[in-house]
């Protein structure tokens, strides 16, 4: 993949764009960063504030250990430098929803440092990937939520999420199109959801991304950039960049300078507006956090943190690859989410218990099952794996039926189908409804005899080198057995005929 590939051709000329992503990501904690504020999502307004996050006279942050340890893990889960020592800054400005009048942050020594996150811009092109560079991660608190729309003449607080615990992912600028930004922003969620330090629920505001979006000619100087803030899904981010980037071509061919600014991105209109000018670090006058000890991370800290890790979703995918054999592409839809990854795990595992087979040797027939068959027919019925009728389980079973050869293929949908409909086990509906596979021969025989006798013009057709004709006469007899037949002994029982 080459930063040639995404151009905007305006009036005078190429231009290139240029994104770096700030990700914010709340921390997977039942206490807030500083306080023992619960973190449920939903709560009643107000409900979850303490003394420290109302920020009263007195009252002392302390630091939550399971925070900085998320943090850590997830810097090792991108290969990122770990940051023995590190230290809290104070960011300070004024705003309604931060009751300090300022931001614990992390500045000058943060806890994460350089690390790098693969991805893949064209999922239809698995094989050109890109290597995007992460210039930090920093653990920091949230502020709280403003609410402008509840009455005509007044605004609301809710401190609720002032205090919550952060981790602010900050990317080089290495992103030149829409798809890479959102490649990278879904290959992030990723990688944080298979930690386990984020829970990636973009529409809830656990993770959001700010978007910063630069125009040049190729070749030249970085261009000024503009940051879009709080975009909460990969699609806007996409958009953002999009939209952001013809916007900046339009006032620079048009003669005009772009304004280091802050925006937000309506989606609506699709558009971005100005929301106020872009402060630099030395507006927000960063120093050391008076009231808290650099932290300092000791080595068997350390070693627990990585001893803790997953199979990562690289790892992962060549693992199906290479052991169980798996497309490019089947392995990368089964690992971009940690949890389709462990539905497939568990119903690998059924299917090779209950068919008596190693993984390995029902692995493709698992994952095409899956991504087919199972995610189609849910598709269809707006569900999804979380809230499936049918559990790896019984889709292990109902494979293992196939693979014993206890039914076939197209009878297998009708009985997908049917637990789709009933949540019924496979084996119960196949007794059921009388559904088993048919390998008498003289069955087979008879329904063949009659095929051919059915269609003796064919017969003649095929005799003469029209071979293509086999598929047809394979069809009409597995028809005429209801999908019954066993297409092996089929194929063999016409093969003796025709012969």
């Amino acid at each position: 993949m080459t930063d040639t590939a995404y151009r905007i051709h305006g009036a005078t000329g190429e231009w290139e764009v240029v994104i770096g992503l700030e990700v914010h990501a709340q921390i997977t904690t039942h206490a807030k960063l500083f306080s023992g504020s619960s973190t449920t999502f939903g709560a009643e307004p107000n409900a979850q504030v303490s003394l420290v996050d109302a920020a009263m006279p007195g009252m002392l942050p302390v630091p939550n250990r399971e925070c900085i340890r998320q943090a850590v893990r997830t810097g090792m889960a991108i290969d990122a430098q770990i940051n023995p020592w590190s230290r809290f800054d104070r960011k300070n400005y004024f705003y309604a929803d931060l009751p300090q009048g300022y931001q614990i942050s992390q500045l000058y020594h943060p806890i994460v440092g350089e690390g790098a996150i693969e991805i893949t811009p064209d999922e239809k092109h698995p094989d050109q990937t890109k290597t995007i560079g992460v210039e930090r991660i920093h653990v920091e608190q949230d502020a709280g939520k403003l609410m402008h729309d509840q009455h005509p003449t007044m605004s609301y607080v809710d401190l609720n999420r002032s205090g919550v615990a952060l981790m602010e992912i900050v990317s080089r600028p290495d992103m030149r199109s829409p798809a890479e930004a959102g490649a990278y922003l879904a290959k992030l969620r990723t990688i944080l959801r298979y930690v386990g330090s984020c829970d990636g629920n973009m529409d809830q505001g656990s993770m959001r991304a700010d978007v910063n979006v630069s125009v040049r000619r190729p070749g030249e100087p970085l261009g000024t950039r503009t940051e879009t803030k709080n975009v909460n899904s990969v699609r806007f981010v996409m958009q953002t960049v999009e939209v952001e980037a013809s916007r900046q071509v339009d006032v620079l061919e048009a003669g005009g300078k772009i304004v280091q600014e802050t925006r937000l991105f309506d989606a609506d209109t699709g558009t971005t507006r100005s929301m106020r000018s872009k402060e630099d670090a030395h507006d927000y006058r960063y120093f050391p956090d008076p009231d808290l000890l650099p932290i300092e991370l000791e080595q068997a800290f350390l070693d627990e943190c990585r001893a803790s890790l997953p199979e990562l979703p690289d790892a992962k995918r060549r693992r199906y690859e290479t052991a169980l054999g798996l497309s490019p592409y089947n392995a990368g839809v089964l690992t971009a989410d940690v949890d389709t990854a462990r539905w497939f795990e568990h119903l690998l595992a059924a299917t090779a218990a209950q068919a008596g087979k190693p993984d390995a040797d029902v692995a493709k027939q698992a994952a095409n099952w899956l991504t087919s068959e199972l995610f189609g027919a849910l598709n269809k019925l707006g569900r999804t794996l979380d809230d499936s009728p049918v559990s790896a389980e019984a889709g292990g079973e109902l494979l293992a039926l196939i693979s014993n050869g206890t039914i076939s293929g197209s009878i297998a949908k009708q009985v997908l189908e049917k637990m789709l409909e009933s949540g019924d086990a496979p084996g119960v509906i196949v007794e059921r409804d009388g559904l088993k596979q048919t390998s008498d021969t003289g069955a087979i025989e008879a329904a063949v005899d009659a095929v051919l006798a059915a269609n003796t013009d064919k017969v003649e057709q095929y005799k003469g080198g029209k071979e293509a004709l086999f598929g047809f006469f394979v069809g009409q007899t597995m028809k005429a057995m209801q999908g019954k037949g066993n297409p092996g002994l089929v194929n063999e029982v016409l093969k003796a005929k025709l012969g």
